[in-house]
Protein backbone atom coordinates (compact mmCIF):
# COMPACT_ATOMS: atom_id res chain seq x y z
CA UNK A 1 0.00 0.00 0.00
CA UNK A 2 1.22 3.60 -0.68
CA UNK A 3 1.77 5.63 2.13
CA UNK A 4 0.30 9.29 1.37
CA UNK A 5 3.07 12.04 2.49
CA UNK A 6 2.09 14.73 4.36
CA UNK A 7 4.01 18.29 3.85
CA UNK A 8 4.84 17.60 7.29
CA UNK A 9 5.41 14.82 10.01
CA UNK A 10 4.84 15.09 13.42
CA UNK A 11 5.48 12.53 16.05
CA UNK A 12 3.82 12.53 19.34
CA UNK A 13 5.92 12.93 22.69
CA UNK A 14 5.39 9.89 23.39
CA UNK A 15 7.58 9.20 20.39
CA UNK A 16 10.73 11.41 21.59
CA UNK A 17 14.00 9.59 22.10
CA UNK A 18 14.52 8.78 25.50
CA UNK A 19 18.29 8.10 25.20
CA UNK A 20 20.70 9.85 23.12
CA UNK A 21 23.15 7.83 20.50
CA UNK A 22 26.77 7.70 20.96
CA UNK A 23 28.09 7.22 17.57
CA UNK A 24 31.56 6.38 18.68
CA UNK A 25 30.58 2.97 20.16
CA UNK A 26 29.68 1.52 16.57
CA UNK A 27 32.80 3.26 15.09
CA UNK A 28 35.03 0.34 13.57
CA UNK A 29 38.62 2.81 14.88
CA UNK A 30 38.14 5.49 17.20
CA UNK A 31 39.19 8.92 16.64
CA UNK A 32 42.76 9.89 18.19
CA UNK A 33 42.75 10.73 22.09
CA UNK A 34 42.67 14.36 22.81
CA UNK A 35 46.46 15.62 24.25
CA UNK A 36 47.32 17.70 27.38
CA UNK A 37 49.11 20.49 26.15
CA UNK A 38 50.70 20.64 28.97
CA UNK A 39 52.17 17.07 29.00
CA UNK A 40 52.54 16.26 25.51
CA UNK A 41 50.05 13.11 26.78
CA UNK A 42 47.10 12.02 25.88
CA UNK A 43 43.88 13.57 27.91
CA UNK A 44 42.34 11.90 30.73
CA UNK A 45 38.66 12.33 32.14
CA UNK A 46 40.62 14.38 34.90
CA UNK A 47 42.02 16.55 33.06
CA UNK A 48 38.66 18.08 31.31
CA UNK A 49 37.57 19.04 34.80
CA UNK A 50 38.38 22.54 35.41
CA UNK A 51 37.20 23.67 31.81
CA UNK A 52 33.94 21.41 31.62
CA UNK A 53 30.87 19.88 34.22
CA UNK A 54 31.99 16.65 35.58
CA UNK A 55 29.17 14.28 33.71
CA UNK A 56 30.18 16.16 30.11
CA UNK A 57 33.40 15.43 30.99
CA UNK A 58 32.52 11.79 31.32
CA UNK A 59 30.59 11.77 28.09
CA UNK A 60 33.37 13.92 25.75
CA UNK A 61 35.48 10.72 26.94
CA UNK A 62 33.35 7.58 26.55
CA UNK A 63 33.82 5.42 23.60
CA UNK A 64 32.09 2.50 24.30
CA UNK A 65 28.53 3.19 25.94
CA UNK A 66 25.85 2.81 23.17
CA UNK A 67 23.10 5.27 24.63
CA UNK A 68 23.10 7.60 27.74
CA UNK A 69 19.55 8.11 28.87
CA UNK A 70 18.02 11.92 28.90
CA UNK A 71 17.22 13.00 32.08
CA UNK A 72 13.67 13.72 32.53
CA UNK A 73 14.38 17.39 33.73
CA UNK A 74 15.75 17.53 29.46
CA UNK A 75 12.82 15.49 28.55
CA UNK A 76 10.68 18.12 29.51
CA UNK A 77 12.20 21.15 27.94
CA UNK A 78 12.38 19.02 25.10
CA UNK A 79 8.80 18.65 25.05
CA UNK A 80 7.92 22.59 24.59
CA UNK A 81 9.57 22.76 21.09
CA UNK A 82 9.70 19.08 20.46
CA UNK A 83 9.54 16.52 18.32
CA UNK A 84 10.64 18.63 15.18
CA UNK A 85 9.14 18.02 11.76
CA UNK A 86 10.19 16.17 9.03
CA UNK A 87 9.20 17.71 6.43
CA UNK A 88 8.76 17.14 2.04
CA UNK A 89 9.53 19.58 -0.25
CA UNK A 90 7.01 18.88 -2.47
CA UNK A 91 7.58 22.49 -4.28
CA UNK A 92 10.98 22.28 -4.81
CA UNK A 93 10.83 18.76 -6.28
CA UNK A 94 7.81 20.52 -8.73
CA UNK A 95 10.42 23.61 -9.44
CA UNK A 96 13.40 21.17 -10.16
CA UNK A 97 11.33 18.99 -12.02
CA UNK A 98 13.33 15.66 -10.25
CA UNK A 99 12.18 12.41 -9.96
CA UNK A 100 14.23 12.51 -6.38
CA UNK A 101 12.09 13.04 -3.07
CA UNK A 102 13.21 15.25 -0.90
CA UNK A 103 12.98 15.85 2.94
CA UNK A 104 13.99 17.72 5.56
CA UNK A 105 14.35 17.82 9.20
CA UNK A 106 13.66 21.35 10.24
CA UNK A 107 14.67 21.98 14.07
CA UNK A 108 13.73 26.12 13.62
CA UNK A 109 10.35 25.66 16.00
CA UNK A 110 11.90 27.35 19.18
CA UNK A 111 13.31 31.16 20.13
CA UNK A 112 17.10 30.33 19.14
CA UNK A 113 15.45 29.20 15.43
CA UNK A 114 17.80 26.55 15.84
CA UNK A 115 18.78 22.51 16.43
CA UNK A 116 21.59 24.55 19.26
CA UNK A 117 18.51 24.14 21.98
CA UNK A 118 19.17 20.25 22.26
CA UNK A 119 22.11 20.61 23.92
CA UNK A 120 22.45 23.90 25.99
CA UNK A 121 19.57 22.54 28.07
CA UNK A 122 21.35 19.17 28.30
CA UNK A 123 24.45 21.24 29.24
CA UNK A 124 22.66 23.51 31.49
CA UNK A 125 20.97 21.01 33.01
CA UNK A 126 24.42 19.08 34.03
CA UNK A 127 25.37 22.18 34.97
CA UNK A 128 23.07 23.43 37.50
CA UNK A 129 23.24 19.41 38.80
CA UNK A 130 26.80 20.27 39.52
CA UNK A 131 25.98 23.10 41.59
CA UNK A 132 27.81 25.75 39.87
CA UNK A 133 26.70 29.71 39.43
CA UNK A 134 27.23 29.78 35.70
CA UNK A 135 28.89 28.94 32.86
CA UNK A 136 31.18 30.80 29.65
CA UNK A 137 30.53 30.39 25.86
CA UNK A 138 31.36 31.59 22.52
CA UNK A 139 29.18 31.98 19.52
CA UNK A 140 29.28 32.86 16.07
CA UNK A 141 26.11 33.30 14.36
CA UNK A 142 24.67 34.10 17.67
CA UNK A 143 21.98 30.42 17.73
CA UNK A 144 24.35 29.09 20.17
CA UNK A 145 24.59 31.73 22.13
CA UNK A 146 20.63 32.37 21.77
CA UNK A 147 19.85 28.86 22.66
CA UNK A 148 22.06 28.52 25.98
CA UNK A 149 20.68 31.98 27.07
CA UNK A 150 17.19 30.32 27.18
CA UNK A 151 18.49 27.25 28.75
CA UNK A 152 20.46 28.56 31.47
CA UNK A 153 17.23 31.19 32.00
CA UNK A 154 15.50 27.94 33.02
CA UNK A 155 18.22 26.53 35.53
CA UNK A 156 18.78 29.76 36.76
CA UNK A 157 22.27 30.08 36.04
CA UNK A 158 24.45 33.12 35.21
CA UNK A 159 25.91 33.41 31.71
CA UNK A 160 28.48 34.99 29.86
CA UNK A 161 28.76 34.66 26.30
CA UNK A 162 31.72 36.08 23.71
CA UNK A 163 30.02 36.75 20.61
CA UNK A 164 32.33 36.84 17.26
CA UNK A 165 32.87 40.64 16.24
CA UNK A 166 31.72 40.58 13.25
CA UNK A 167 28.97 38.52 13.84
CA UNK A 168 28.16 41.07 17.30
CA UNK A 169 28.23 43.72 14.51
CA UNK A 170 25.89 42.22 11.18
CA UNK A 171 23.59 40.41 14.34
CA UNK A 172 22.54 43.09 16.85
CA UNK A 173 19.22 41.94 17.36
CA UNK A 174 20.92 38.17 18.49
CA UNK A 175 22.34 39.71 21.58
CA UNK A 176 19.27 41.80 22.42
CA UNK A 177 17.87 38.01 22.30
CA UNK A 178 20.74 36.91 25.11
CA UNK A 179 20.39 40.05 27.18
CA UNK A 180 16.57 39.54 26.82
CA UNK A 181 17.13 35.81 28.91
CA UNK A 182 19.66 37.60 30.95
CA UNK A 183 22.98 36.69 29.40
CA UNK A 184 26.03 39.08 29.41
CA UNK A 185 27.42 39.39 25.81
CA UNK A 186 30.70 40.84 24.59
CA UNK A 187 32.27 41.23 21.32
CA UNK A 188 35.40 38.76 20.44
CA UNK A 189 38.18 39.74 20.84
CA UNK A 190 37.51 41.85 23.83
CA UNK A 191 39.95 43.21 26.47
CA UNK A 192 38.52 41.51 29.41
CA UNK A 193 40.73 38.61 29.48
CA UNK A 194 44.21 38.34 28.24
CA UNK A 195 43.75 36.33 24.92
CA UNK A 196 41.08 38.99 24.06
CA UNK A 197 44.27 41.70 24.35
CA UNK A 198 46.72 39.73 23.23
CA UNK A 199 44.85 39.49 19.58
CA UNK A 200 44.18 43.01 19.96
CA UNK A 201 47.83 44.29 20.59
CA UNK A 202 48.69 42.23 17.37
CA UNK A 203 45.70 43.45 15.38
CA UNK A 204 43.55 45.98 16.65
CA UNK A 205 40.75 45.74 14.00
CA UNK A 206 41.04 42.07 14.25
CA UNK A 207 37.18 40.71 13.18
CA UNK A 208 37.25 37.72 15.27
CA UNK A 209 36.66 33.83 14.87
CA UNK A 210 34.89 31.00 16.92
CA UNK A 211 38.97 29.95 17.83
CA UNK A 212 39.26 33.45 19.41
CA UNK A 213 36.26 33.11 21.22
CA UNK A 214 36.85 30.05 22.68
CA UNK A 215 40.29 30.86 23.89
CA UNK A 216 38.17 33.75 25.90
CA UNK A 217 35.37 32.00 27.28
CA UNK A 218 37.97 29.15 28.02
CA UNK A 219 39.99 31.87 30.60
CA UNK A 220 36.88 33.42 32.12
CA UNK A 221 35.86 29.66 33.02
CA UNK A 222 38.96 28.69 34.52
CA UNK A 223 39.95 31.74 36.51
CA UNK A 224 36.36 32.18 37.76
CA UNK A 225 35.51 30.10 41.34
CA UNK A 226 31.66 28.11 40.16
CA UNK A 227 32.37 28.63 36.19
CA UNK A 228 32.38 26.35 33.70
CA UNK A 229 32.84 26.18 30.09
CA UNK A 230 30.04 25.13 27.33
CA UNK A 231 30.27 24.18 23.84
CA UNK A 232 27.91 24.48 21.59
CA UNK A 233 29.75 22.22 18.52
CA UNK A 234 32.95 20.11 17.89
CA UNK A 235 32.71 18.12 21.23
CA UNK A 236 31.65 14.41 21.33
CA UNK A 237 29.18 15.42 23.59
CA UNK A 238 27.53 17.74 21.70
CA UNK A 239 27.10 15.32 18.79
CA UNK A 240 25.73 13.17 21.24
CA UNK A 241 23.27 15.66 22.33
CA UNK A 242 22.47 15.93 18.72
CA UNK A 243 21.73 12.78 17.64
CA UNK A 244 18.35 13.00 18.36
CA UNK A 245 18.01 14.65 15.51
CA UNK A 246 18.55 11.87 13.51
CA UNK A 247 16.94 9.63 16.03
CA UNK A 248 13.57 11.12 15.32
CA UNK A 249 14.05 11.60 11.45
CA UNK A 250 14.65 8.23 11.34
CA UNK A 251 11.44 7.23 13.26
CA UNK A 252 9.71 9.31 11.13
CA UNK A 253 11.33 7.96 7.40
CA UNK A 254 9.96 4.84 8.93
CA UNK A 255 6.57 5.46 9.79
CA UNK A 256 6.62 6.72 6.18
CA UNK A 257 8.15 3.49 4.72
CA UNK A 258 11.35 5.51 3.44
CA UNK A 259 14.90 5.61 3.89
CA UNK A 260 17.30 7.89 2.55
CA UNK A 261 19.55 7.13 -0.13
CA UNK A 262 21.49 10.72 0.56
CA UNK A 263 21.83 12.52 3.76
CA UNK A 264 22.92 16.16 3.55
CA UNK A 265 24.09 18.65 6.20
CA UNK A 266 25.96 21.76 6.51
CA UNK A 267 29.32 21.53 8.57
CA UNK A 268 31.29 23.86 10.71
CA UNK A 269 32.17 22.50 13.66
CA UNK A 270 29.77 19.91 13.12
CA UNK A 271 27.19 19.77 15.96
CA UNK A 272 24.19 19.66 12.93
CA UNK A 273 25.76 17.31 10.80
CA UNK A 274 26.63 14.93 13.46
CA UNK A 275 23.22 15.13 15.23
CA UNK A 276 21.54 14.05 11.49
CA UNK A 277 23.60 11.52 10.81
CA UNK A 278 24.14 9.93 13.65
CA UNK A 279 21.13 6.70 13.58
CA UNK A 280 21.83 6.38 9.72
CA UNK A 281 26.20 6.43 9.85
CA UNK A 282 25.23 3.61 12.68
CA UNK A 283 23.50 1.79 9.70
CA UNK A 284 26.49 2.20 7.28
CA UNK A 285 28.92 1.29 9.91
CA UNK A 286 26.86 -1.65 11.02
CA UNK A 287 26.54 -2.80 7.48
CA UNK A 288 22.40 -2.57 7.69
CA UNK A 289 22.43 0.13 4.83
CA UNK A 290 24.76 2.65 2.66
CA UNK A 291 23.50 5.94 2.64
CA UNK A 292 25.78 8.44 0.74
CA UNK A 293 26.50 11.11 3.58
CA UNK A 294 27.93 14.78 2.33
CA UNK A 295 28.97 17.25 4.47
CA UNK A 296 28.67 20.84 3.01
CA UNK A 297 30.78 23.57 4.13
CA UNK A 298 31.88 27.34 2.96
CA UNK A 299 34.30 27.83 0.23
CA UNK A 300 36.04 30.46 2.62
CA UNK A 301 36.87 28.14 5.51
CA UNK A 302 37.05 24.78 3.89
CA UNK A 303 38.47 22.53 6.67
CA UNK A 304 37.02 18.99 5.55
CA UNK A 305 37.81 19.59 2.04
CA UNK A 306 41.14 21.84 2.08
CA UNK A 307 42.33 21.52 5.53
CA UNK A 308 44.68 19.19 6.83
CA UNK A 309 44.17 15.46 9.21
CA UNK A 310 46.50 16.91 12.06
CA UNK A 311 46.29 17.81 15.79
CA UNK A 312 45.60 20.95 16.63
CA UNK A 313 44.15 23.51 19.26
CA UNK A 314 40.47 24.00 19.11
CA UNK A 315 41.03 27.70 19.77
CA UNK A 316 43.24 30.25 18.79
CA UNK A 317 45.25 31.36 22.04
CA UNK A 318 45.96 27.91 22.83
CA UNK A 319 44.47 26.90 26.19
CA UNK A 320 42.23 23.75 25.09
CA UNK A 321 43.48 20.37 24.76
CA UNK A 322 44.12 19.45 21.15
CA UNK A 323 42.61 17.23 19.32
CA UNK A 324 43.08 15.20 15.85
CA UNK A 325 41.10 17.01 12.94
CA UNK A 326 40.52 18.27 9.76
CA UNK A 327 41.73 21.94 10.38
CA UNK A 328 42.92 25.20 8.58
CA UNK A 329 44.96 25.86 11.63
CA UNK A 330 43.96 27.65 14.82
CA UNK A 331 45.43 30.81 13.59
CA UNK A 332 43.34 30.77 10.39
CA UNK A 333 40.82 34.43 10.35
CA UNK A 334 38.49 33.10 8.15
CA UNK A 335 36.44 36.12 5.99
CA UNK A 336 33.74 37.44 7.02
CA UNK A 337 30.85 35.94 5.59
CA UNK A 338 27.41 35.76 6.41
CA UNK A 339 27.04 32.26 7.40
CA UNK A 340 28.73 32.77 11.05
CA UNK A 341 28.33 29.45 12.71
CA UNK A 342 30.65 27.70 10.11
CA UNK A 343 33.19 29.82 10.65
CA UNK A 344 35.42 27.74 12.53
CA UNK A 345 38.84 26.20 11.69
CA UNK A 346 38.48 22.77 12.22
CA UNK A 347 36.27 19.79 12.30
CA UNK A 348 34.55 17.55 14.86
CA UNK A 349 37.11 14.97 15.64
CA UNK A 350 34.36 12.24 15.48
CA UNK A 351 33.52 13.43 11.78
CA UNK A 352 36.85 14.14 10.93
CA UNK A 353 37.61 10.12 11.79
CA UNK A 354 34.62 8.88 9.64
CA UNK A 355 36.01 11.23 6.89
CA UNK A 356 39.53 10.33 7.09
CA UNK A 357 37.62 6.54 6.64
CA UNK A 358 35.72 7.25 3.64
CA UNK A 359 32.29 7.14 5.23
CA UNK A 360 31.29 10.64 3.74
CA UNK A 361 32.03 13.02 1.83
CA UNK A 362 32.24 16.81 1.54
CA UNK A 363 31.69 19.50 -0.63
CA UNK A 364 32.36 23.27 -0.48
CA UNK A 365 30.21 26.31 -1.95
CA UNK A 366 30.85 29.67 -2.28
CA UNK A 367 28.10 32.26 -0.41
CA UNK A 368 26.49 33.46 -3.60
CA UNK A 369 25.61 30.42 -4.16
CA UNK A 370 24.43 29.18 -0.90
CA UNK A 371 22.28 32.43 -1.08
CA UNK A 372 20.93 31.53 -4.05
CA UNK A 373 19.45 28.36 -2.92
CA UNK A 374 18.58 29.79 -0.30
CA UNK A 375 16.03 32.04 -1.96
CA UNK A 376 14.61 29.82 -3.89
CA UNK A 377 14.04 27.25 -1.05
CA UNK A 378 12.06 30.30 0.96
CA UNK A 379 9.97 31.22 -2.61
CA UNK A 380 8.76 27.24 -2.35
CA UNK A 381 8.66 25.69 0.66
CA UNK A 382 8.08 29.60 2.60
CA UNK A 383 10.77 29.08 5.43
CA UNK A 384 13.86 31.46 5.29
CA UNK A 385 16.77 29.35 6.24
CA UNK A 386 19.59 30.67 7.89
CA UNK A 387 23.24 30.66 6.02
CA UNK A 388 24.57 27.92 7.57
CA UNK A 389 21.64 25.58 7.14
CA UNK A 390 21.26 26.88 3.29
CA UNK A 391 24.97 25.09 2.92
CA UNK A 392 22.69 21.77 3.02
CA UNK A 393 19.69 23.40 0.63
CA UNK A 394 22.57 23.91 -2.01
CA UNK A 395 23.68 20.42 -1.39
CA UNK A 396 20.01 18.84 -1.59
CA UNK A 397 19.11 21.11 -4.86
CA UNK A 398 22.41 19.72 -6.43
CA UNK A 399 22.14 16.13 -5.91
CA UNK A 400 18.46 16.82 -7.01
CA UNK A 401 19.15 18.16 -9.99
CA UNK A 402 21.51 14.82 -10.47
CA UNK A 403 18.93 13.03 -10.55
CA UNK A 404 16.94 14.90 -13.19
CA UNK A 405 19.61 14.14 -15.21
CA UNK A 406 19.85 10.08 -14.79
CA UNK A 407 16.11 9.89 -14.16
CA UNK A 408 16.74 8.20 -10.34
CA UNK A 409 14.37 8.30 -8.06
CA UNK A 410 16.65 8.79 -4.89
CA UNK A 411 15.51 10.05 -0.95
CA UNK A 412 17.29 12.82 -0.35
CA UNK A 413 17.15 13.96 3.14
CA UNK A 414 18.55 17.37 4.84
CA UNK A 415 18.95 19.17 7.91
CA UNK A 416 17.26 22.55 8.10
CA UNK A 417 18.53 23.15 11.35
CA UNK A 418 17.75 27.69 11.33
CA UNK A 419 15.70 29.83 10.34
CA UNK A 420 17.61 33.31 8.95
CA UNK A 421 15.15 36.17 10.39
CA UNK A 422 17.98 37.58 12.06
CA UNK A 423 20.29 37.63 9.15
CA UNK A 424 18.63 40.28 6.87
CA UNK A 425 21.50 42.03 6.36
CA UNK A 426 23.10 39.04 5.06
CA UNK A 427 19.94 38.63 2.67
CA UNK A 428 19.78 42.41 2.18
CA UNK A 429 23.64 42.06 0.52
CA UNK A 430 22.51 39.29 -1.60
CA UNK A 431 19.47 41.35 -2.77
CA UNK A 432 21.25 44.42 -4.02
CA UNK A 433 23.67 42.31 -5.61
CA UNK A 434 26.84 43.62 -2.65
CA UNK A 435 27.42 39.84 -1.83
CA UNK A 436 30.84 38.75 -2.73
CA UNK A 437 32.76 35.79 -2.38
CA UNK A 438 36.09 34.63 -0.86
CA UNK A 439 37.81 31.84 -1.38
CA UNK A 440 41.33 31.63 0.41
CA UNK A 441 44.50 30.92 -1.76
CA UNK A 442 46.70 27.99 -1.20
CA UNK A 443 48.91 30.64 -0.32
CA UNK A 444 46.97 31.75 2.32
CA UNK A 445 46.19 28.74 3.71
CA UNK A 446 49.88 28.05 4.11
CA UNK A 447 50.94 30.32 7.15
CA UNK A 448 47.97 28.75 9.67
CA UNK A 449 49.17 24.94 7.93
CA UNK A 450 52.58 25.97 8.79
CA UNK A 451 51.89 26.90 12.47
CA UNK A 452 50.19 23.56 13.51
CA UNK A 453 51.47 22.53 16.95
CA UNK A 454 54.20 20.29 17.07
CA UNK A 455 53.84 17.13 19.86
CA UNK A 456 57.31 15.36 20.25
CA UNK A 457 56.66 11.27 19.33
CA UNK A 458 53.06 12.33 17.87
CA UNK A 459 53.08 15.23 15.62
CA UNK A 460 56.80 16.12 14.93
Amino acid sequence: MTIKVPHRLYLTEDQIPQQWYNLRADMKEQAAPMINPATGKPAVVEDLYPVFCKELAQQEMDNETRYFDIPEEVRDIYKIYRPAPLCRAYNLEKALDTPAKIYYKFEGNNTSGSHKLNSAVAQAYYAKKEGLKGVTTETGAGQWGTALSEACSYFGLDLQVYMVKVSYNQKPFRKDIMKTFGAQVFASPSDRTEAGRKILAEDPDNSGSLGCAISEAVEVAVTNEGYRYVLGSVLNQVLLHQSIIGLESKIAMEQLDEYPDIVIGCAGGGSNLGGLIAPFMQDKLTGKADPRIIAVEPASCPSLTRGVYKYDFCDTGKITPMAKMYTLGCTFKPSANHAGGLRYHGMSPILSKLYADKYMEAESYEQTKVFEAAVQFAKLETILPAPESAHAIRGAIDEALKCKETGETKTILFGLTGTGYFDMTAYAAYNEGRMSDSVPTDEELQPSIDALPTIPGIQE
